[in-house]
This record gives C-alpha cells, structure tokens and sequence, in this order.
C-alpha cells in the first residue's frame, strides 16, 4: 500500500519535482531525503530521488532505487513512469517503452507519459504504435494544430497515405477562417499534404491543389519546382516549359532546371545545331553565368565538341578559374572528349592558339592582366595527374613551370603535392602541403589538407598541432578532445587508419570506437527533432531526416571506420602480442594462437601499457598545467583512457568486433568489402553457417572477385579438416549451398588453386588471390609465391598501389622483403613504401 503524505511533504515532493525540472540536483536531492526520513518508504519520493541520482551519473544506485521504489507501490505511475525514463536514458528503449505503457495503464491521462512513449515508438520505427499514441494526444488535446499534423505524419510514415490526407484535411475544414500569409505553420502543413498527394501517384490532383493554395504561399521558388514537376510528369510540354523558363530567369546555374526545360522543350541531344541553339540563348543571357556554357559540352561531339571546348577553355583559363579542370574532368570518361581537350590546352601552353579565338572577349580592366599561361599550365599538371590520364612526369614538369610563374600560388603547391602522392613519395607530399600552408595560413581548407596529408605520413601530433589553430584548446582533452567534441570525422578516421599503420591498434580502436560514439549520437540526437520539427513547423524536413536516418550507418565514413575496427580485432585475435604495441615483424597475418600464447602476451601487454600510460599521464597533465589556465574542466568530459587499454587488452576481440560488424551487415549487406571482412570473423568464431552465408553474399555481389576464391578455398580447407564434424544438418546445408562453387563434388583444393592460377596468371588482383590460397594450402611455398610476385614487377601495366599490396602479401607470409622493396624501388625510386620499413611493420 502508497504512503500518504502530509501537507508539508506534499510541498516538499512538489519542490523535489521543480528542483529535478530545474536542474537543481543537490537541492532536490535534500529535499527527497527530507520526505523520506519521515516517509521511508514513499514510491514516488524514492523514484524522484532515483531519477536525480541518474542524473548526477550514478545509473547503477538510480536502477536499484527505482526498484525499491516500485516495491514500495507497485501501482504508481510515477514509479513506472520514472522507470521507463531511467531505461531510456540506458538506451534500453524497449523495456522503457514497456514502463511507460505499464505507466499509461495506471494513468490513461497523463499527457507526458503519452508524450515520452511516443517519442520512444517513433525512435523505435514502431509506426503502429505511434499512430496510436497520437490518436490518443488528439483525442485528448484536438485544438492543437501539431496533435493533427503529428497524427499525419505517423499515418504517412506507416504506409497509410490516404489516411494522412483525411487528417490534414480534417483540421483544415475546422478552420473558421483563412490563416493570414505569415502563418508558416499552415503553409508548410498545406505543401506537405501537397507531397502526401504526390506521393500517392495522383499528380493531377497533387497540381490542383498546388494551383489553389499556391496564392498565399511564401516559399516562392519550391512552389514553383513543385509544379514544374507535375506538368512535366502529367506530358504537359509546353506549360512545363514555361515553369522551367521562369526558374531558369530565378537561377540561371541551376543544372536540374536545364534538364527539366530538356525533357520539355524534346531537345534531342544529338543535334548539334538544337543544342548549341537552345543553350546559346542563356549564355547570350547571363554572359557571366558558367552552367549554359558547360552543359552543351556533355552533349557536342567531334569538330562541334572541339569548338565548344575551345571556347569554355579560353573563357575560363583568361579568368584563371581555379576549378577549371574540376568542371571538365567529368567528361575524362569518354576518351575522344578528353584527347580534343588535352590537345587544346597543349597548344596554347605551346603557343600554337591564337589569343582570345572563338574564346574570351570580355573586356579586360587596367590592361591585360590575364593569368593564362599559369592557369594553362595548372590545367596541365592536374590533367597529367588525374587516373584517366595520368603521366606523372609531365604533371610535375607543368606544376613547377606554373610555379615559376606563381611561386606563392596555394593551388599549384597544393597539386604538387597531390602529385607527390600519387609518386608514392607521402613524405615529400605532406612536405609541400606544409609549404603550400603556410602561405595562407589563416584559410581553414589549406591547414586542414596539410593536417591530413601529415597523418598520412603518420606526423600525428603534427597534425593536431596544425588542427589546434581552430578548436578551443582548452577544452578537456586539449585539441584533440574539442575535435572530437566538434564530432571531425573526417580527422578521427584518418587518425585512427594512421595508428593501424603503425600498429598502434590501442590509439587506432580508440578513434575508430569515437567515431562509432558519434553515429551513436547522431541516431539519439532525433528525439530532439521529434519533438522540435512539429513546434518550428519544419515537417518535410522533418520527414526527409527520418529516412536519411534510416540509413545513417551506411555513410562512408563509418563503413571506413567499422572496417578498420574489425580489421583491428581481428589482428588483436590473430597476434595477442599486438596489444603491446607495434611489432617487429609485421601487423599482417592470421596466424592461430592457442588461449595460453594469448593470456602470457595480454599479460605481457598490461605491463607495459601501464608503464606507457604513466609516461603519457605526465605529459597531459603538463599540457592542462600549461593551456587550461585556471579554467576548470568537468570530470565526466576527462578520457580515462586515452591510449585505449582497455579496448586493445580485451579477452574476446571478435566478440568486440561484432559491435562494429553487426550494424555493417545490417545496413550495407551490398557492400563486397563488408562481407568479406563478416567471413572473416565468423570463420575465427567457427560460426561456419554465417560464414558461408557471407561467402554466397559476396560471390552474388561480384562472381569473378579473386578474393572470393581465396575464401573459398579457405573455409572448404577449413572444413575438411576439423577436429570433430559438425551436426548433420549443418553439414547438408552446407555441403548443398558449397557445391556449386566448385567444380566437382569433392574437389582438390591444390589443383582447384593450381587452375584458377594458371587462367588469371596475367591478372595481379587474381594471382594475388591465388597465392594467398597457395600459402594457406601449401605453407613452405613461399619461396616460389615471392617469387611469382617479384617477377610481376616487370609488367608495365601494374600499378604503384598493386605493387604495394604485393608487399603487404609477403609481410604478411613474414616473408623476406628485402629484394622485393629494392625491386620495386627500380621502379617507383619516390615511393616511401619501398625506401624503408614503416614503424610497427
């Protein structure tokens, strides 16, 4: 049975309640225990207190009170209500959604319990639930606009379109009058009932209702993008043209309007003469506008392209336009564009053009001031330096002619550097972005890519030191804590990519399990969106980030990320002794190590992390001594492990490793890499169905792939040989689902090897696989595997980054590397990657 309370404890349970609103922890907090001295075993006091304890970081005591609490008065709604909150801020959202509904039964009325559970179900996608939970708040609250608009959008994120509509419409026919023009709330719920009748394929009357309601509107331009749309959906040519001319007069360089007008006006793309015609008349237009003069050379060909280009060419190169060849390396694709271009800006670098011919004619201010030569050249270097085209020794010869004309020139020197890059030569690389940096040294961009060309060289702490110019160094954790604050990602990643280099996997799981934190953060971060979209009116956008949150985890960052992580466990599980840093001989390999080997190296590795972390200790607290001043720093922002021990000592790291892999196969199952990578921890964990289940997923991705061969033949090998077979039904899925991969029921796997190597022994990426496979068959080839791939160094076709992955091929066999390197070395003398061992390789 409750405890009741007097009248005085009652004022101070209200007080207890402000005080937790207030954010006034201490002062509630006294307040509680003030009640409960009296009343010891008052529920809703006891969970009150729970609640402040959970906020002032001590979730563990909150649960455990919250749980006395609910003993003290199981019917409490507030006991279940502050319960479902504890779990929620746990991230434990389905038994918090089960505390609020157990709440809600107590207390069918409480508007705020409604409101948490409906946050909570759509968090959860639960869009079900969240119809009903909003049909019960606009069942108890109907004068407010947002209850309906909430109602709809639950109805229209639930499939049920029609619905959405009733509900929009509903509200709209209880207006008494017309909401004046500044009503942003109306007209935006007007445009998304607009979109929810597009969306269900009646565009007719989508562009009806559009026409009727479109008067008062605000939102000139997406009004008029709406129904340039809809005509041009419902063939209405020649009204759509008119739309899409009337944007084009709004934004002249808007690509999507040009092809909108296209489709409408039928231009045929191959004749010459319509294209230059129906594009001619807005560059007459806007003779300062880019858009009506590039587009046409997407569609020109020949002598027409030739022209075409020449123009655009001249124009831009007179301009000195910077991003002159960004604009036309999209053409690189189709070769004939891309020799009519090289052949172009050759000749005027020779002098062969004739100045201003067919090109440039604006007028020129205080004489010729033209930057053309330079910009020529640049356009050159970058040219010669681009993939499609690329000769590395004329892109160098062209950037150091431009910089002589241009010495303190932040673009040559940073394309210099990109130059550097693609040699090999990372050292000389961040050398010249370091040079190209300091000539600018207040622009963000410029101290950014030298920041990530120096961690691509492994200068970490020179890096953050460039990055510390703009982040708030006092902050906790110095630079590097306010980069994370500011969630860099781009910067964390490369980061942590840079310690697994040098196999300093601690500092690499680190970044990698921040970055993991951040995508974490940004899933949490819509509850304040679900709420905030419906009071700020924002609902298209508000629809628009649910979906982009649906497939938050297939950013390319956090595949990177999640990859290498796995990639970091998977070496923690292979060689124990990595967790005591950077070895001797090579991070690669996946060599077997038995649980003994692997508790004396986890041992061995406490030690000498403990002796690190004292040293590192040292140095931040000498940091904070001398940069945080007197200012104080909260100790739940303090990193109590800054090198990442106890990520890199852990017991289980493929276990640890499903953290990152599990969300990977959820969102990017089409990913080859991320199956590849899930084969490899599941034949680690003998999880030999999932495993196969990650082969047959990679081989349905890309059948020719060489690396799905090589796994393959491991988990066939692997297979063969167990200790103990596995359950019958097991082996008959897996021998069904096996079979066809190979060309006979029982294959050998040596001649299986031997064949797929002797059809794609032209191939470096297959013969690559097929040596792999060698070696796992056949440890003591290895002699003849070095061989092979140091004999395919002569192959002119063979790239710098294949030449690499066949170094890393041998130190992962822990082979001899030496006449390799110096093999190579012949070849690419710039390379850094042959020119000496790299730390912790």
């Amino acid at each position: 049975m409750p405890q009741p309370l007097g009248s005085k404890e009652r004022n101070l349970f209200a007080q207890v309640v402000k005080n937790y609103d207030n954010k006034q922890y201490k002062k509630g907090l006294k307040a509680a225990e003030q009640i409960l001295r009296k009343v010891p075993n008052h529920g809703d006091t006891q969970a009150m207190k729970a609640l402040i304890i959970n906020a002032q970081g001590h979730s563990d005591e909150a649960f455990a009170l919250a749980k006395e609490a609910l003993k003290s008065d199981m019917r409490s709604h507030i006991c279940w209500h502050v319960y479902g909150l504890l779990y929620r801020h746990a991230k434990n959202f389905e038994e918090a959604i089960k505390a609020y509904k157990f709440a809600l039964r107590l207390e069918p009325e409480s508007q705020q319990i409604q409101r948490d559970l409906a946050l909570l179900q759509i968090q959860m996608r639960d869009y079900e639930g969240y119809v009903q939970s909003r049909r019960a708040m606009l069942s108890a609250r109907s004068g407010l606009r947002s209850n309906w608009t909430a109602l709809a959008i639950a109805q229209h994120l639930a499939g049920d379109l029609v619905d959405a509509e009733k509900t929009l419409t509903t509200y709209e026919e209880t207006l008494r009058s017309p909401p004046p023009k500044t009503d942003n709330e109306h007209a935006e719920a007007i445009l998304y009932k607009n979109t929810i009748i597009a969306e269900m394929g009646e565009t007719e009357r989508a562009l009806e209702h559009l026409d009727a309601v479109s008067k008062g509107m605000l939102d000139r331009t997406n009004i008029m993008e709406m129904r340039a749309s809809y005509l041009l959906k419902l063939e209405r040519k020649k009204e759509a043209e008119k739309a899409y001319r009337a944007l084009l007069d709004r934004n002249a360089e808007y690509r999507s309007y040009y092809e909108g007008l296209q489709t409408a006006v039928g231009l045929d793309t191959n004749d010459a003469e319509a294209v230059r015609k129906f594009f001619d008349e807005y560059a007459s237009k806007n003779p300062r506008g880019d858009a009506a003069r590039r587009i046409p050379l997407d569609y020109l060909s020949g002598d027409d392209f030739r022209e075409a280009a020449d123009q655009y060419l001249q124009r831009m190169l007179h301009k000195g336009v910077p991003s002159t060849f960004a604009n036309l390396k999209a053409l690189y694709s189709d070769s004939a564009k891309r020799q009519t271009i090289q052949d172009l800006v050759e000749s005027y670098a020779f002098g062969t053009h004739k100045p201003y011919a067919n090109g440039y004619t604006e007028k020129q201010i205080n004489g010729n001031t033209s930057p053309f030569e330079s910009s020529t050249l640049f356009f050159l270097a970058q040219h010669y330096n681009y993939h499609l085209s690329r000769d590395l020794t004329k892109a160098m010869h062209y950037i150091n002619e431009a910089l002589e004309l241009s010495p303190d020139s932040v673009d040559l020197h940073m394309t210099k550097a990109r130059i550097y890059k693609h040699y090999g030569s990372i050292e000389r690389a961040s050398e010249t972005m370091e040079k190209a940096r300091t000539l600018d040294e207040r622009d963000r961009y410029i101290n950014t890519r030298a920041a990530k060309y120096k961690i691509r060289n492994d200068e970490n702490e020179a890096a953050l030191n460039i990055m510390s110019k703009f982040t708030r160094n006092e902050a906790a954790g110095g630079p590097l804590g306010d980069l994370h604050d500011m969630q860099c990602i781009w910067y964390i990643t490369e980061d942590g990519e840079s310690f697994l280099r040098q196999g300093k996997l601690g500092l690499a799981l680190k970044r990698f399990t921040s970055i993991n934190g951040i995508f974490e953060m940004w899933q949490e971060d819509q509850f304040d969106f679900h709420s905030f979209s419906l009071r700020k009116a924002q609902i298209r956008a508000y629809i628009d980030m649910i979906r982009w949150e649906d497939h938050l985890r297939e950013h390319p960052f956090f595949t990177r990320a999640a990859l290498s992580a796995v990639k970091c466990y998977i070496l923690l599980h292979d060689k124990p002794h990595l967790a005591n840093g950077p070895s001797t001989n090579g991070i690669n390999g996946n060599h077997e190590v038995d649980s003994a080997e692997r508790k004396k190296a986890l041992k061995k590795a406490r030690k000498a992390q403990e002796k690190q972390d004292q040293v590192d200790a040292e140095k931040n607290d000498a940091k904070k001594t001398a940069g945080v001043s007197n200012k104080t720093v909260d100790p739940a922002k303090v990193d109590k492990d800054p090198q990442g021990a106890a990520l890199v000592q852990t017991s289980e790291p493929l276990k640890d490793a499903m953290k990152f892999l599990t969300p990977l196969l959820e969102s990017s199952p089409k990913d080859i890499r991320v199956q590849n990578m899930g084969f490899e921890v599941f034949l680690r964990r003998k999880k030999y169905l999932l495993a196969l289940r990650c082969l047959l997923a990679a081989h349905a991705l890309s059948p020719s792939n060489p690396a799905t061969h090589y796994r393959l033949v491991r988990l066939q090998q692997t297979l063969s040989t167990l200790s103990s077979p596995l359950p019958p039904k097991i082996a008959e899925i897996i021998t069904a689902e096996l079979t066809p991969l190979f060309p006979s029921p029982n294959p050998d796997l040596r001649k299986f090897n031997e064949d797929f190597l002797a059809e794609h022994k032209d191939d470096w990426s297959s013969l690559c696989a097929g040596l792999q496979a060698r070696q796992y068959l056949e440890p003591n080839s290895r002699e003849e595997n070095q061989k092979l791939l140091l004999e395919q160094l002569d192959k002119k076709d063979l790239s710098l980054e294949d030449a690499i992955a066949g170094l890393e091929l041998i130190r992962e066999w822990d082979g001899d590397v030496e006449d390799y390197m110096a093999a190579a070395t012949k070849r690419w003398p710039q390379a850094t990657a042959f020119r000496q061992e790299k730390s912790g390789s």
